[in-house]
């Protein structure tokens, strides 16, 4: 990708799976990044990965439900490598108990709407005034499939991860002026850990039969559209949601 080199991002949720994918590969291109998670291990652990192959990465435990913590990882990027260029929000969890909406407990729907939604919202309040001093910058949010394809078994995590969607189009058309751009990526399924451990060998298959593809998705397909997005290659590419599922959904 052009533009990455010595650019200085952050993935918020980059201890597991797509975020520590996209953390590799950002820092492959260049960047320096700072990688946050809820299990601060986990996001060292990437990190000097990183730094052991010669790239330039910290580790730091973040909060992304607490303004405090996603502050603070802002200010970590400021302060370690100078400015910030580029967030991806990774962020999503708190399905359990998410059924369908009849049943749907509201404290499951309030835990996913502080998970799926609110979330993104504090990583823009904490990392957009720095971009707009910078003169521009990018946010990269995850959502999902899950957004768009109609989902028989639960509501609270479509419904919130829908709301991802219109935050990026809000963040694109009232800063794109000021050199923000904002874009989507919604993965299918990606083989990561959490599917390990989550999902068994039979329902691994029944998906990658509805995909017209010869494969199920790996965090690095997904890691390579964040680094477009975030490199001057994306540079006007603003406002747009991603569906990279191998076919899965195919939508304008």
């Amino acid at each position: 990708m052009r533009g990455l080199q010595n650019k200085v991002g952050i993935v918020a949720g980059g201890g597991r799976g797509i975020g520590a994918a996209t953390a590799r590969r950002l820092a492959e291109e260049g960047a320096h990044v700072v990688i946050g998670d809820i299990v601060e291990d986990w996001a060292k652990e990437v990190a000097q990965s990183i730094a052991s192959t010669g790239g330039s990465a910290v580790g730091v435990h973040l909060d992304g439900t607490s303004p405090d913590s996603q502050q603070a990882i802002v200010a970590k990027a400021v302060e370690q490598f100078g400015t910030l260029n580029f967030f991806h929000s990774n962020l999503a969890g708190g399905t359990e108990g998410d059924v369908n909406a009849l049943e749907c407990p509201l404290d499951v729907f309030d835990k996913s709407v502080s998970i799926n939604a609110k979330s993104h919202l504090i990583a823009t309040q904490a990392a957009l005034p720095v971009m707009l001093e910078n003169g521009g910058g990018a946010m990269i949010y995850t959502s999902s499939g899950a957004a768009s394809g109609g989902s028989t078994w639960q509501v609270a995590y479509p419904m919130t991860k829908n709301a991802i969607h219109a935050l990026s189009r809000h963040v694109a058309a009232k800063w794109g002026k000021k050199g923000i751009r904002a874009n989507v990526i919604c993965p299918g399924l990606v083989l990561t850990e959490a599917v390990e451990q989550h999902m068994t060998k039979e329902q691994v298959e029944t998906g990658l039969k509805a995909v017209p593809h010869v494969r199920l998705g790996h965090p690095d397909d997904i890691a390579a559209v964040v680094a477009l997005l975030a490199s001057d290659d994306g540079a006007w590419i603003n406002g747009q949601v991603y569906h990279v599922n191998g076919g899965t959904q195919m939508r304008d």
